[in-house]
C-alpha cells in the first residue's frame, strides 16, 4: 500500500481548492474577469503555489475535464458486451448526460462553453483532442459498429464519430440555453437515435 505523506497530501489539498475556488470564481465572474492573482488570493495560497499545480488559469477547465473523462472510462466497463454498438453509444450518452446534470450542473458546464467558446479551440487544445478518453470510448463503439456492418459502407470511423459527438455537444448547448423543461437525458436519447437510424445500414 502506498503512503501518501503529509506534504503530498498538503498538495493535493491545495490543487482542489485551487481547482474548486477557479471555477467557482469563472462561474460568478467570468473567466476572462477572473486573474491567477484573484485565485490564489481568494483561496489563500501563493502564486507559486498555483504555478506548481497549473500552468494557466484554462488549466483548471482542462483538469475538471480529465476527472470527468475517467468517469466515462470506467462507465464503459459496465456496458455489456453482448449488445450492438449503437445501443452501446446510447447507454453511454444517456449516462454521461446524468452526470452532467446531477454531478456538475448547468452553471459549471454553461461556465465552461461560454468559456471555450470565447477562446480559439485549437488542435491542440483538450476540449478537442481525439485522444480525450470521451473520444476513444464513442471511436471503439463507432469502430465495432462498422466492423460488425451495423453502420453503413463508405463512412470511416472518424466521419461516424464526429456526427455522433455533435449530438452530444448540440444537446448540451440546447440544455445550456433553454429553460429547466428541457430534458437533457431525454433529447439527448431523441437526437442520438435519430443520427443513429440514419447510419444504420
Amino acid at each position: 500500500m502506498t503512503h501518501i505523506t503529509a506534504r503530498k497530501l498538503k498538495a493535493l489539498e491545495t490543487k482542489k481548492a485551487l481547482l474548486e475556488t477557479g471555477l467557482e470564481l469563472f462561474d460568478k465572474k467570468g473567466f476572462d474577469n477572473v486573474t491567477v492573482d484573484e485565485i490564489v488570493k481568494t483561496c489563500n495560497v501563493s502564486k507559486g503555489a498555483f504555478y506548481v499545480h497549473f500552468n494557466s488559469k484554462y488549466d483548471i477547465f482542462n483538469e475538471k475535464f480529465k476527472d470527468i473523462d475517467n468517469f466515462y472510462s470506467e462507465f464503459q466497463k459496465g456496458i455489456s458486451n453482448d449488445i450492438k454498438a449503437s445501443e452501446k453509444i446510447l447507454i453511454f450518452f444517456e449516462a454521461q448526460m446524468i452526470y452532467l446534470r446531477d454531478e456538475l450542473g448547468k452553471d459549471l458546464i454553461r461556465t465552461v462553453y461560454m468559456n471555450a467558446m470565447s477562446l480559439t479551440i485549437n488542435k491542440n487544445h483538450y476540449l478537442s483532442d481525439p485522444n480525450r478518453n470521451l473520444y476513444q470510448v464513442i471511436n471503439s463503439f463507432v469502430q465495432e459498429g462498422i466492423k460488425n456492418k451495423e453502420f453503413k459502407e463508405g463512412l470511416t470511423t472518424e466521419e461516424v464519430s464526429v456526427l455522433i459527438t455533435r449530438c452530444m455537444r448540440g444537446t448540451i448547448y440546447d440544455w445550456i440555453i433553454f429553460g429547466e423543461q428541457f430534458d437533457i437525458v431525454e433529447e439527448m436519447n431523441k437526437f442520438t437515435s435519430t443520427v443513429l437510424d440514419g447510419l444504420k445500414r
